[in-house]
């Protein structure tokens, strides 16, 4: 028996919602000839990762067997998806296939990291097919909240994989491929050996909804309104923006849309033919000079993005344009969990102005673009998988999606990132752990998790910074008293003395009393001094703060 095997290793996206990254597999165990599927970011917060820029998956197992890699595969073109791809060319060097306006998009990261557009080519739709050493993948259409989303159907010798990609069943989307039964069924019809498949709304109990339910209710919205109507929706949802676009010009406003994204994403739909139409717009400049009552903003920012077109709008202006009372602001979006705070306040900034919000509490005016329970049970009847094994969801909803397994006699495989499952076994399992974890981009050099840089950053916005400069002589003795600068603490403490004052006469007490061998030692002054200060701020300040210590010595 050939001792072949198929793998499957998520290294982002299993066990939290972001951050895509799935390797598959098929050779001898620890030769296998591999493939990427996805290569995505997530995104920091001010609490946990302050001052990142993105974060990225760890692809240093992967970068290790960069010559197995045959190939990534992108399914579509959210940021969690294709965000990487640029970011990690030089470290993978891989060809990158994709759709059309998925292409469009990962070449415009290419070209903005001053690498070759042409490692990026456009993929064919299912049936037809690109193969990648012992692998032949087709792009299968399936609807999502961007346009051409795929589903992979990815052969082995082994059997048949399918990689669900984000997806929803949506036989009416607006922009964009409707779900198609028939497809799914037919891709299912000669066995699935193991199903990948979305899991973020499997808590969801009733039958996803159309994009197309939203478009009359945005429109008797619009039409109600009386001042200026501004919404904001995630970007990349053409079909969104092209519906609020046409809400706006059937109630007879001029339409503009603000934020680099929102712009980016519509010109790659035209490009690629993807949007065969869309309301004509005028600039931000044009806006400043149509009465209110006739214009109509659609923005970035519905995620509370501190530098995003809304956020501006809130602080004041954006382009020149203002949001004033009586105006109208419409969040056509969910909340991802984690980004609440941002959006509220938000939120709170246009109220004060006297601005009407609208958000989707009342269900009217988002859907989701992931499939419901009812849709992953129907997607499981469809293709009759021997083994499903769920992607991204965090844990809790990893775990659910495997009960949902269960009264269909279907295998259901619970595997985090890091998990390495050998899916063509009798029995499926994990047959290796990998260390996974997490790239930050910092400004313009990526660091490690464990390098302690945003760590360290972390320590200093919880603790603040206190510099102790220490000038000795040859002798080892103190030339004059320390000195201490402080930065992020409280100036006065319990003593109502000035902090730096105290610092400085604590550390001078122990300087004059510590040994000539401690005063000889660096590294034992350091130590000292560090506990000093750190004592001393706690009892003032009731704070323990970072110390970085200046030993001078004189010749």
């Amino acid at each position: 028996m050939s001792d072949e095997r198929v793998i499957y290793l998520p290294l982002g996206g299993a066990g939290e919602i972001g951050m895509n990254a799935y390797v598959y597999g098929y050779g001898k165990p620890g030769k296998e000839r591999l493939i990427l599927v996805d290569l995505g970011v997530t995104f920091p917060d001010m609490d946990s990762t302050p001052g990142v820029d993105l974060i990225l998956p760890d692809i240093a197992w992967l970068e290790a067997r960069k010559n197995d890699l045959e190939a990534i595969f992108v399914t579509h073109a959210h940021e969690d998806h294709v965000g990487a791809v640029a970011h990690y060319y030089d470290r993978l060097g891989a060809p990158i296939h994709a759709r059309p306006f998925t292409a469009n998009i990962a070449r415009r990261k290419m070209a903005e990291h001053g690498h070759p557009e042409k490692a990026v080519r456009t993929a064919p739709v299912w049936p037809e097919t690109v193969t990648a050493g012992p692998f032949t993948v087709g792009f299968a259409p399936i609807s999502h909240s961007i346009p051409e989303s795929s589903g992979l159907v990815i052969d082995t010798p082994k059997g048949r994989l399918v990689h669900s990609g984000d997806f929803k069943i949506d036989t009416s989307p607006g922009v964009g491929e409707p779900f198609d039964h028939a497809l799914w069924e037919e891709i299912g019809k000669h066995g699935v050996l193991a199903l990948m498949c979305d899991s973020t709304n499997v808590f969801n109990d009733h039958a996803g909804r159309s994009e197309s339910t939203v478009g009359p209710e945005i429109e008797k919205l619009v039409a109600s309104a009386s001042g200026m109507v501004a919404a904001t929706t995630f970007a990349s949802n053409v079909a969104r923006v092209k519906t609020l676009a046409e809400a706006g010009e059937r109630a007879g406003r001029s339409v503009c849309l603000m934020g680099r994204a929102m712009r980016r994403m519509i010109e790659a739909a035209v490009e690629t033919g993807v949007l065969q139409s869309f309301p004509a717009t005028i600039s931000p400049e044009e806006a400043k000079t149509v009465p209110r009552e006739h214009l109509m903003l659609i923005v970035t920012g519905s995620q509370g993005e501190r530098r995003a077109a809304s956020a501006q709008l809130a602080n004041g202006k954006y382009q020149g344009v203002r949001m004033k009372e009586g105006d109208l602001f419409l969040f056509s979006s969910k909340t991802i969990p984690g980004n609440e705070r941002g959006v509220i306040r938000i939120m709170n900034q246009f109220s004060e102005m006297g601005v009407d919000v609208v958000d989707d509490s009342s269900g009217l005016y988002h859907v989701s673009g992931h499939a419901n329970r009812p849709d992953l049970e129907t997607m499981h009847d469809l293709l009759k998988p021997r083994i499903v094994v769920p992607m991204h969801g965090e844990h809790r909803h990893l775990r659910e999606h495997v009960k949902t397994c269960k009264p269909k006699k279907m295998k259901g495989i619970l595997a985090v990132n890091g998990m390495m499952l050998d899916l063509s076994a009798s029995t499926p399992s994990v047959v290796e752990y990998v260390e996974t974890g997490r790239t930050y981009l910092d400004g313009s050099v990526q660091v490690g998790a464990l390098d302690g840089v945003v760590r360290d950053r972390v320590r200093l916005a919880l603790n603040g910074h206190v510099s102790v400069n220490v000038i000795l002589d040859e002798e080892d003795e103190m030339l004059g008293d320390p000195w201490c600068e402080i930065k992020g603490l409280a100036e006065e403490g319990v003593s109502r003395a000035p902090l730096v004052d105290v610092l400085e006469e604590d550390l001078a007490q122990f300087l004059g009393r510590a040994g000539k061998k401690t005063r000889a030692d660096d590294a034992k002054l350091d130590e000292e001094l560090r506990r000093v200060t750190r004592q001393s701020a706690n009892s003032e300040v009731g704070k323990k703060p970072e110390v970085t210590v200046i030993i001078s010595r004189m010749s």
